[in-house]
């Protein structure tokens, strides 16, 4: 379920949304949309929201009120499970009805042991929540609003301030009016205590409450404390590090725990309101790279054979580039053909027909000419805010056009036709890197100081999740009424991951390729050292070529950076 939502809050009525943000609202919700005014003793708060239903087999509105309480839900996300329970049906109802319930002061008792404080009881409930999300919450009786993401921010949420003093919650920018604007951190619960007409002196009462297994609180309470980075590196006894390879139980486990991951975030995808039968309902984020490939490799394994895999492979025109290409011998083809990433792109797509035969792969080459990027650059750059630098831009330009899924398909004839993916459910690698140690960086730092150092950096990598880009990429794929879901990054994997020996999820130890196969020869094919164990189960299950892929960051691969010759550099602020 996906809605999105604005609330202004202060003064003796409801500002009227600007008409830039209810449109962005509209497009990120195509299924439904409305509003609900609130009166409050304080002055006047307004609740809108758009969904994009993707839970339950029937369309769920939003904000979701309770007639009894009068208290209202926004919920942004997907609530996969709760207390460890899978969610049946519409979450965003369920999420409601354990929020009504943590509100209650005959349960507040019970949960916190006598200490009657509805703020730390909404925010024990959401910490027992798997999945992404962003949400405002009013509590009617105690008149607070709260609101927040979850701790690795996997959704939008944005506060600024009117000219006016009033506040804004929202998912997109809301334009030149909004002023401020900065997007909520994800590291805890933040809320609004609203004023009484009794209040001598009525102002807003503002509290952030950290999540209970940062904190340090309630740590028996929440599986989510094992989220936290480990503090110490286990080593094995003896000197010697334990090789890994193909017979390495963490290879199994990896496809286990993926596979987990995965099932809850393909299968029971509905179709849209509007009962069309489209030839997919699930895209990827697709470079032909390791982490992609070995997602949809074990997506094949789930799914139905008849249910079509769309695989979305974007290229941009460079003219910087295609300047010095033509200044040699040899020119491509097109602009797109030479790519990095379509390269491996096409490459991996083939090796999927080879080793997962029987299904429609849809490779679609996204080709975006230099002319639409600058023609969508203002657009991209109101959606990427507050972010504000080349780099932001040159990754959100790639998932932009990415996620509007629009390009050519190549049909079993082989001929190419015009194609736009009708999946609403996108799939992107993301956070392999992260908790595989698939940077140059990782491999520099276990170079200068041994796994303590790959340790510290992987830590910094995994801590910086929640305060970097997942907020900005949410907003520009969520532009094309698509939702992104990040399998490598659900909770259990996570914490499957965090507790696995560094030495189980790279080879820095080990030369490149070594321990792959006892039976190998000599002259045998070689593995990166960087995300090994991706590699091993890549490899295992058939797919060769993508398992000696190297890592290439997007922006490279798909050359959006630095299309204007100059140096500029990707700290740059835009102008």
């Amino acid at each position: 379920m996906r809605p999105e939502t604005v609330t202004d809050c202060i003064g003796e009525s409801a500002l009227e949304p600007s008409t830039e943000l209810v449109e962005r609202l509209r497009r990120r919700g195509p299924d439904h949309f409305s509003r609900v005014p609130v009166r409050h003793p304080s002055g006047s708060l307004e609740f809108l929201a758009s969904v994009l239903s993707l839970r339950g087999a029937d369309l769920t509105k939003q904000p979701l009120q309770d007639p009894s309480s009068s208290s209202i839900l926004c919920w942004n996300g997907e609530a996969w499970r709760i207390h460890d329970k899978p969610i049946e049906g519409n979450d965003a109802e369920t999420v409601f009805q354990t929020l009504l319930q943590a509100g209650e002061s005959d349960n507040i008792a019970a949960a916190l042991q006598d200490q009657r404080d509805i703020d730390n009881s909404v925010v024990q409930a959401l910490s027992h929540i798997s999945g992404p999300y962003a949400f405002i919450f009013y509590h009617a009786k105690s008149g607070k609003i709260f609101y927040g993401r979850d701790f690795l921010g996997r959704r939008s949420l944005l506060r600024s301030k009117g000219k006016d003093g009033s506040i804004a919650l929202s998912s997109v920018y809301g334009g030149p009016s909004s002023k401020g604007c900065t997007e909520v951190e994800a590291d805890g619960i933040y809320l609004m205590d609203l004023p009484n007409v009794s209040d001598k002196e009525p102002k807003i009462v503002e509290r952030h409450i950290a999540w209970p297994y940062l904190s340090g609180k309630w740590e028996t309470v929440s599986k989510k404390v094992e989220l936290k980075y480990p503090k110490s590196v286990p080593l094995p006894s003896g000197s010697k590090i334990p090789g890994l390879d193909l017979s390495s139980l963490a290879v199994n486990a990896l496809h286990q725990n993926l596979r987990r991951s995965l099932n809850v975030r393909i299968t029971d995808i509905p179709s849209p309101p509007s009962h069309i039968k489209e030839p997919a309902k699930i895209a990827l984020l697709f470079s032909g790279g390791l982490d992609c490939t070995l997602l949809a490799r074990t997506m094949h394994d789930i799914l139905p054979k008849e249910l079509d895999i769309d695989l979305l492979n974007v290229a941009f025109e460079n003219p910087r580039v295609l300047k010095a290409a033509n200044a040699g011998k040899f020119a491509a083809a097109t602009p797109y053909s030479e790519c990095p990433d379509r390269v491996t792109g096409l490459s991996s797509h083939v090796e999927l027909q080879q080793v997962c035969p029987g299904r429609i792969w849809r490779f679609v080459s996204v080709d975006i000419p230099y002319a639409e990027t600058i023609l969508h650059r203002p657009q991209i750059t109101t959606l990427i805010h507050p972010h504000n630098t080349e780099m932001d831009l040159s990754i959100a330009c790639a998932l932009y056009f990415a996620a509007r899924g629009r390009g050519t398909a190549c049909g079993i004839s082989g001929s190419s036709t015009s194609y736009t993916t009708p999946a609403r459910v996108l799939l992107s690698g993301l956070g392999a890197d992260e908790l595989f140690a698939g940077y140059t960086r990782h491999a520099i730092s276990f170079t200068r100081r041994g796994y303590q150092g790959l340790s510290d950096e992987l830590e910094l990598d995994y801590q910086r999740l929640g305060k970097r880009n997942l907020g900005r990429d949410d907003r520009v794929i969520s532009h094309w009424g698509r939702e992104v879901r990040y399998p490598y990054l659900d909770e259990d994997f996570l914490r499957w991951a965090l507790q696995l020996p560094l030495w189980q999820k790279c080879g820095f130890e080990q030369p490149s390729g070594s321990a792959l196969l006892a039976s190998q020869e000599d002259d045998g094919p070689f593995l990166e050292p960087s995300k090994k164990l991706l590699r091993l189960l890549t490899w295992k299950l058939g797919m060769e070529l993508a398992a000696k892929e190297k890592k290439r960051a997007i922006q490279f691969g798909a050359r959006t950076a630095k299309m204007e010759a100059g140096r500029t550099k990707g700290t740059k602020v835009l102008s």
